[in-house]
């Protein structure tokens, strides 16, 4: 069972940026193996599709609304998947969640079966 723990989150001004970071348990060999992915909780407790890496980090996928302000990595060497957020809006405030698939790091939350506990994300205006 892989176990991830979210940190890097926290306050920030409309504008700025944040990098959140992923880190797995286990050993090198699952992880690389998974592909990994952020999610963001919603007020009505959805969960909703942020970014995703493919197991290589060959491919990424991002929701339209942050592609070009957000950037999901991954160092499969240090068990690591991270989200690099700029100009960062107050619309994006949430709780964020980083999880793992055996399958391809798609949109579905259903995709996903390792989850972390989520890290809290507030933009002021």
């Amino acid at each position: 069972q892989v176990e991830l723990v979210e940190s890097g989150g926290g306050l920030v001004q409309a504008g700025g940026s944040l990098r959140l970071s992923c880190v797995a348990s286990g050993s090198e060999r699952i992880f690389s193996n998974l592909g990994m992915a952020w999610f963001r909780e919603t007020p009505n407790n959805e969960r909703t599709f942020i970014a995703g890496i493919s197991y290589s980090g060959g491919n990424e996928n991002y929701a339209p609304a942050v592609e070009s302000r957000f950037t999901i990595s991954r160092n499969n060497a240090k068990k690591t998947a991270n989200l690099q957020m700029n100009t960062m809006k107050p619309y994006v405030t949430a709780k964020y969640f980083c999880a793992a698939t055996v399958l391809d790091a798609g949109n579905s939350y259903t995709r996903y079966t390792n989850w972390g506990k989520g890290i809290q994300v507030t933009v002021s205006t």
